[in-house]
Order: structure tokens, then C-alpha cells, then sequence
């Protein structure tokens, strides 16, 4: 019997994580032919996200948890859980319940039929207008700017893995990995399920401006260096307007020499557009140096406080929740 592993990241989901547990479950159930195990990673909540997950696990040794000595942040912390995933697939759920867990079902039909990474993408969302115009402009600049690399608008990274797919994720071996971008880079065989992205059900969105930009700016230097081409193209042509410039000022002030006089506000327009660009090339320079620094230092995704479960192997879905006894274990 195969095993199906859903990951679940949360952080301060206590109004979410026991509905997507018995979702998680209830489906699992009905499908009755898989192992599975359910893993979610506590980014060190400050609610009683841990505590509820904690009796969750003491009535199903299914759900295993893992409890990080901080806040890793949103990319590392889903990483690490992913990668101590056992089963023959890794599904991975969000706890905020956007993504329906019912979803999984069709992920699983289309991984039987052979395919070894099955997209969710949202053709439809409940979030806001303005957000939705920023992501797919985000996605389509992305799309552009990745070298050969085949990327999938609006995915959020919420599908179903083969184990040959995860194996492969492990070696990149990235401490701040871009997983919808290593998606995208494996290149193996891909279906897609289209599913309606829901508004949030409890609790409020961690993503903030830093967040999201943060991802952007990730997407983009994980998978490009035409920002680094575009920076040397821009330095071109700036020095050869210059070049022209200075060329056409002195022959016209050779031919106009009493009449041509130039004030002092062109020279400081131009000084100031010129400071800007540099800080703007500067910042594109800074976040690939950024990258290089992360991966020199060559850190831990996340230090683990606690694990709870781990010592039990997967098995089927519980009918009903029953006390095993002490479950903490590490």
C-alpha cells in the first residue's frame, strides 16, 4: 500500500488547523486506499496553534508534528517539512484553508494516472481586485524573464509531488529555496487542477508588503540574470546619450558661442536621474549579492524545538479518533 504525505505549514492558525486535519482526514477516508501521514510545521505561533495540534496528534498517531524554535519565515519553515516527508507522494496544503483540502482527491486521480507533479492553479480567487492585478503581473514578468525555464501562472505551490520530484527538490540543497521556481526548473511532466481559491476562513494573512516582495524579488534572481544584463545594457546606453550629448552641446556652443547659455537646472535633473538609476542598479546588484551571502553561510532551514509522532510509521486513515497514549517524541 502506498502512502500519501500532506505537509501543512501554519503560523498562528488556531481558528484553522483542527478543520483542515478533519478535512484532511475525512478525504483520505473516503479514498481508503493509502497510507498517509499529515505533517504540519508550527512556525513557532504565539496562539494555541501547537497546543491544538498537539491533541490532535494524542488521538492519531497519522499527524505528526514539528514545532520550530522560532519563526523561520514562510520559506524555510514549508521546506523543511516537505523534506521530512516519507510517502511515495507530498501533497502540500496551506492551514489557512484558501486552498480546499477537497482539492486533493482530483491531485491524487491525476498522479495515479502517471503524471509526477500535479499543479493546483487558481482560475478564480475571492481576494481582492488590486491583488489579483499585482500577481498576474508579477507572474507574467517572471514568466518573461526566466531563462528557457517554463513557469506556471498562478500557482502558489499548493500540489501533489512524486517522491522522484522530492528527491530531487533535496538536491539542491538551497537554505532559501524558491520551491515554486525549482518546480518550474525540474522540468518533468506536469498536469494542472483548476480549483477557486476561497477568502481566508479565520485568523488574518501573514503576507505583508516585505513578504510579498520578498518572493518577488526571490522568483526573479532564482530563476534570472537578465536583471544583471539589463543593468549593463542601461550603462551602455547611458554613457553613449551622454557620448552624443556632450558631442551635439559642444559643436552647438562652438557654433552658438554668445547666444547658447545653459542653466544650472538641466545639471541637476540630470544629476539627480542619474543617482536614482544608480541606486536602482545597485539594489538589482544587492539582492543576487544577497543570494550569494545566503548561500555562503549555508544555514539550516530551521532549528526544531520539539516533534511529536515521528516515531509512529504512516498508516490508514483513523475511523474515529482514539487516545494512543504519549505521543512526544523527537
Amino acid at each position: 500500500m502506498k502512502t500519501i504525505s500532506v505537509v501543512t505549514p501554519c503560523f498562528n492558525e488556531e481558528g484553522n488547523v483542527r478543520e483542515v486535519y478533519e478535512r484532511v482526514r475525512s478525504l483520505m477516508l473516503t479514498i481508503g486506499k493509502y497510507r498517509y501521514e499529515h505533517i504540519f510545521i508550527d512556525n513557532a505561533s504565539r496562539d494555541n496553534t501547537f497546543a491544538i495540534l498537539n491533541d490532535i496528534a494524542a488521538g492519531d498517531t497519522n499527524v505528526k508534528v514539528i514545532r520550530n524554535a522560532r519563526n523561520f519565515g514562510h520559506i524555510r519553515s514549508p521546506m523543511h517539512a516537505l523534506l521530512q516527508a516519507t510517502g511515495d507522494a507530498v501533497i502540500v496544503l496551506m492551514s489557512d484553508l484558501q486552498d480546499p483540502p477537497e482539492v486533493l482527491g482530483q491531485l491524487i486521480e491525476a498522479w495515479e494516472g502517471g503524471t509526477p507533479i500535479v499543479i493546483a492553479v487558481k482560475h478564480q480567487s475571492h481576494e481582492s481586485a488590486p491583488m489579483l492585478l499585482v500577481r498576474k503581473a508579477f507572474y507574467r514578468l517572471v514568466n518573461r524573464l526566466s531563462e528557457g525555464i517554463e513557469t506556471y501562472e498562478n500557482f502558489t505551490g499548493f500540489g501533489l509531488y512524486d517522491r522522484q520530484v522530492i528527491d530531487l527538490v533535496r538536491q539542491f540543497g538551497d537554505p532559501y529555496p524558491y520551491f515554486r521556481g525549482m518546480i518550474a526548473e525540474i522540468g518533468l511532466p506536469h498536469s494542472e487542477v483548476e480549483y477557486v481559491q476561497q477568502r481566508r476562513k479565520s485568523g488574518k494573512s501573514k503576507n505583508n508588503f516585505y513578504t510579498l516582495y520578498d518572493l518577488a524579488m526571490l522568483g526573479i534572481t532564482k530563476l534570472s540574470k537578465v536583471p544583471l544584463r539589463l543593468v549593463t545594457f542601461s550603462g551602455f546606453a547611458g554613457s553613449l546619450l551622454s557620448l552624443l550629448g556632450g558631442l551635439g552641446y559642444f559643436g552647438y556652443k562652438l557654433l552658438f558661442w554668445q547666444q547658447f547659455t545653459l542653466g544650472i537646472a538641466p545639471i541637476a535633473i540630470g544629476m539627480f536621474f542619474l543617482g536614482s538609476l544608480q541606486l536602482l542598479f545597485m539594489g538589482v546588484i544587492g539582492e543576487y549579492i544577497g543570494n550569494i551571502h545566503t548561500q555562503v553561510h549555508n544555514r539550516p532551514l530551521v532549528v526544531e524545538r520539539q516533534r511529536v509522532n515521528f516515531q509512529y510509521e504512516p498508516g490508514p486513515p483513523l475511523r474515529k479518533q482514539v487516545a494512543v497514549g504519549a505521543t512526544a517524541g523527537h
